[in-house]
């Protein structure tokens, strides 16, 4: 059955790792036959929540920025995957801040079940990737309906494109993508 897949990437830098990632997560989706649409917050103009609660009413952001857009179109996928790279053991501020702009999904009837991660980082040990997972298992667990169902931990890769040396990790991305 086909699926709607959204795909987030949160990089700041072009041609980055987790960029990269996000690619191989989408080939994967596509060669499934799922519908994907990837977006990349680089560009995108994203204001911090304010905290109004507001949206908790009208499930729409009071803020009609690109978030409010990347939002909606969250509440509709069946499938979310986010791509950040790891800065400070945690996701990127980029993508914190959409997670916090997507506060009217929580009363919403959102679609997705499945939520996935993929992480870049400079550090060699897996374990650099567990303050991004605790960040996203945090996220997954105010939609009682969806799961974080997988994670991908590219680790030792620093200067854009350093994960092209690393196939297994692309590879990795692009099953995820493809079994999603």
């Amino acid at each position: 059955m086909s699926k709607k897949v959204l795909v987030i990437s949160s990089s700041p830098r072009k041609n980055s790792n987790s960029d990269a990632l996000a690619d191989a997560f989408v080939e994967g989706a596509k060669a499934a036959g799922h519908s994907v649409e990837k977006i990349s917050l680089r560009d995108k103009t994203i204001n911090f929540c304010k905290g109004c609660l507001a949206c908790q009413k009208t499930k729409r952001c009071v803020q009609h920025d690109d978030a409010d857009l990347i939002a909606q179109k969250m509440l509709h996928a069946d499938v979310l995957c986010f791509a950040t790279p790891i800065y400070y053991y945690a996701v990127s501020g980029q993508l914190k801040t959409m997670l916090d702009r997507a506060n009217p999904l929580f009363p919403a009837d959102y679609a997705f079940r499945d939520v996935y991660l993929l992480a870049a980082a400079a550090e060699d040990n897996p374990a650099a990737m567990d303050g991004a997972v605790k960040d996203l298992e945090g996220w997954v667990a105010c939609f009682p309906k969806c799961r974080l169902a997988g994670v991908v931990r590219g680790t030792g890769v620093t200067e854009a494109g350093d994960i092209g040396k690393r196939p297994e990790i692309l590879k990795e991305s692009r099953e995820l993508g493809q079994g999603c």
